[in-house]
């Protein structure tokens, strides 16, 4: 029997996020989904849901919800990210493992530094709002996806899947430390250079990958700017626009690098240095405004094998 949560106290930014809508870009809507990919379907994978399956993401300040009625008599949930710590009728559950709530209960997520925060709760589907272009993530911008296309509001209902009460057998379980991901203010961040490395000068490239970039307070969903050496380019002229991807840091005529981020526009012809790695990107999803930034380039095939043994680790848990 399907259930629902309560909103108490909506957070900041609380809003339902999977994988993304790669089905939208082709129409020119932005791909979203979490900001955070490792801890999604980290969160996802403790609660018995398939990776990509709908979770809430918040920022910052956490939000608190009571558990709706229903036969399952409760809900298997798990927290994971960075900044917060759970609380679950009272009781302190640490980020990273799977815990039973029962009907009436309180969730909270009490805010300890902050970041970006993933709640999912078990049931096939997670998050059991309606598809919008394959995908069930809140699009902002647009104002479509997830709970109305907004971020949660109090008294808002959130409509979960059926869960089942065997999901009670699976409390308890966590991912071990080390197997987390190793958040900080000053993370090396690994990409692949390209795929315009010919539009900057060498000393730009040589710059991009030595030198230390700070994150200036113009970060959001759709892109961290950065602040640091300025990266010279062969020409001032731009592109003709194509597809970007996560990660792709694209480098403007003032020389200081964007990463683009979850709610990147679809195209942009500002040439690009380099592309973050999948590994990484919640490793920048995760440092602050104010925090530091340095670059490694890594082939495709040591991006590739990353990714698999990242994988690898959501695939090991339970």
């Amino acid at each position: 029997m399907s259930s629902s949560l309560y909103v108490l106290e909506p957070g900041f930014l609380t809003t339902v996020q999977d994988l993304g809508r790669p089905l939208g870009e082709p129409l020119g809507a932005p791909a979203g989904g979490a900001m955070d990919r490792f801890a999604l379907m980290a969160a996802n994978a403790l609660v018995g849901n398939p990776p990509g399956a709908a979770v809430l993401e918040f920022a910052l300040l956490g939000p608190s919800f009571q558990v709706g009625f229903s036969e399952a008599c409760g809900v298997l949930v798990a927290a994971a990210g960075r900044g917060f710590r759970l609380e679950v009728g009272g009781r302190a559950i640490p980020l990273w493992m799977a815990a039973w709530a029962r009907c009436g209960e309180t969730i909270t997520l009490r805010t300890e530094g902050g970041g970006w925060g993933y709640l999912a709760v078990s049931g096939a589907g997670g998050i059991a709002v309606p598809e919008v272009l394959g995908s069930r993530s809140t699009c902002l911008r647009a104002g479509f996806g997830g709970l109305e296309g907004r971020p949660l509001q109090a008294g808002d209902l959130v409509p979960l899947s059926e869960a089942q009460a065997s999901d009670y057998e699976r409390a308890g379980l966590e991912l071990p430390e080390e197997l987390r991901p190793v958040y900080s203010d000053h993370p090396v961040i690994d990409v692949i250079l390209g795929p315009q490395p010919d539009a900057f000068t060498p000393d730009a490239v040589e710059s991009f990958l030595n030198e230390e970039y700070t994150l200036t307070p113009a970060c959001d969903r759709m892109g961290y700017r950065l602040s640091g050496p300025a990266l010279s380019r062969r020409s001032t002229g731009e592109l003709l626009s194509e597809g970007v991807a996560f990660g792709a840091v694209q480098v403007p005529q003032d020389g200081q690098p964007i990463v683009l981020m979850a709610d990147r526009q679809t195209t942009g012809g500002y040439p690009k240095i380099a592309v973050g790695c999948g590994t990484s990107l919640p490793l920048l999803a995760q440092c602050p405004p104010g925090g530091t930034v340095r670059f490694r380039g890594v082939s495709v095939a040591e991006a590739q094998e990353r990714w698999r043994r990242m994988q690898w680790t959501i695939s090991s848990i339970g």
